[in-house]
């Protein structure tokens, strides 16, 4: 067995089973000039991703890269996942991993380190 033990997770596996179904029903639209098919097989591929993503976010998912040999079985829940993988878009999307420092501004005020501006025609306060 690999060490990168890639895919070998419960949510890799749901997701290829989910994705299998609906690109049969895909297929079977296409052949049988459906669009109801097609659209459901659409459907189904697109809830397949969804689900993916949601069983990597939940723990069932693996960051790429060498694991310990306890880790490698597909039963192993991940508890990590809290803080993000590294290099995960998928964490990146949810909010997690790789977080910058970051300024947010709060509407109306400035920034803060940066100088507060005067508008034209405004009191300085």
């Amino acid at each position: 067995m690999s060490q990168y033990d890639e895919g070998h997770t419960v949510a890799g596996w749901t997701g290829t089973g989910i994705a299998t179904v609906g690109s049969a029903v895909l297929g079977a639209g296409t052949c049988l000039v459906s669009a109801a098919l097609i659209v459901g097989g659409l459907g189904i591929l697109a809830a397949s991703v969804l689900v993916t993503w949601a069983l990597h976010l939940s723990g069932w998912g693996k960051p790429s890269g060498p694991r310990p040999r306890g880790q490698w079985p597909m039963g192993v829940r991940d508890l990590t996942v809290r803080d993000g993988h590294p290099d995960c878009w998928g964490c990146r999307l949810a909010g997690r991993g790789r977080r910058t420092a970051g300024v947010v501004a709060v509407a109306g005020e400035p920034a803060v380190g940066e100088p507060a501006v005067a508008e034209a025609g405004s009191a300085v306060r």
